[in-house]
């Protein structure tokens, strides 16, 4: 079952930038943060699976969808930086405390809100992504062929904006539809606001950067709180797609297990897009984190 499309989002202003959200449920706080290339529409199948007793907020990324970003170049999509304004963000909503589940680009940023703010963040939760530094020294050999935008979008000038430009539909395309796997996850419709969404040159833009600081901001971040032992102290949830018959270059597990020491795991039979194509065992994981 499928959230309808909210036809009026709601909206909140946090240090002069715009942030664009859909809240649903009431009882424990959870945000859930979508990623590439999408946007809030991400979760649409997972809240009515968990707004019977939790209150769940969908905001679209900063630069992503319908909210600012939060300033220009790379920096201000530094993981560090969208996380103190996802918590401002939370704050400004009248919320201290809840827990973070994220997806992708999503992740890195909860990742990052959970590191950061552990006062704040009391669960987390991580779908299909590992921490940036140990994505980038894992890509070796032709690993790196599966994730050439990586390395295509972090490019500092602006060659990427100028290729993307030239056909954006294909290009985000490209994605949504090879990285699925379970058929008809990513609707007609829903594909079509997806793509919507990154038609802009100023969409393209922000991607880009986003793309930018992981390669010369958020990994070195993370390579620093790995040299002082800096570790997750909250309950952790991780899940990842089934490979099949292609090898992931790594194992999420033990990566994981290094930087969350109370961690549970799950491995979804689907693509990338775990939240479209696995809602059942996305929120039924999410319940069970809550609870721990």
């Amino acid at each position: 079952m499928d959230l309808p499309i909210p036809s009026t989002p709601c909206h909140v202003d946090v240090a002069g930038r715009r942030i664009t959200y859909d809240a649903n449920g009431p009882g424990t706080l959870v945000l859930l943060l979508h990623g590439f290339p999408q946007t809030r529409l991400a979760w649409r199948s997972v809240v009515p699976l968990l707004s019977d007793r939790y209150r769940v907020v969908c905001p679209d990324l900063p630069g992503y969808g319908m909210s600012d970003r939060l300033g220009e170049g790379p920096e201000a999509f530094d993981k560090a930086c969208v996380a103190s304004h996802l918590v401002d963000f939370m704050a400004a909503l009248g919320h201290d405390r809840f827990a973070i589940v994220g997806h992708d680009r999503g992740a890195l940023v909860a990742f990052r809100a959970a590191l950061d703010h552990p006062d704040v963040v009391s669960h987390l939760g991580v779908l299909d992504v590992i921490p940036t530094a140990d994505n980038w020294a894992a890509l070796t050999g032709v690993g790196g062929v599966f994730a050439f935008h990586l390395y295509l979008l972090a490019q500092p000038s602006d060659l990427p904006e100028r290729l993307i430009g030239a056909d954006p539909d294909t290009f985000f395309g490209h994605f949504l539809d090879g990285w699925t796997v379970v058929s008809g996850a990513v609707p007609h419709d829903v594909r079509e606001q997806y793509l919507a969404a990154f038609r802009s040159p100023a969409a393209i833009r922000a991607v880009c950067d986003d793309y930018r600081a992981s390669a010369f901001i958020d990994g070195i971040r993370d390579v620093e709180n790995q040299a002082r032992g800096r570790t997750l102290s909250m309950p952790t949830f991780a899940a990842w797609q089934d490979s099949g018959d292609y090898d992931l270059p790594f194992d999420p597990h033990p990566i994981w297990a290094s930087w969350a020491p109370d961690l549970k795991t799950a491995v979804a039979s689907c693509g990338h897009f775990l939240p479209e194509e696995a809602p059942e065992l996305v929120a039924s994981n999410i319940r069970m984190l809550l609870e721990r």
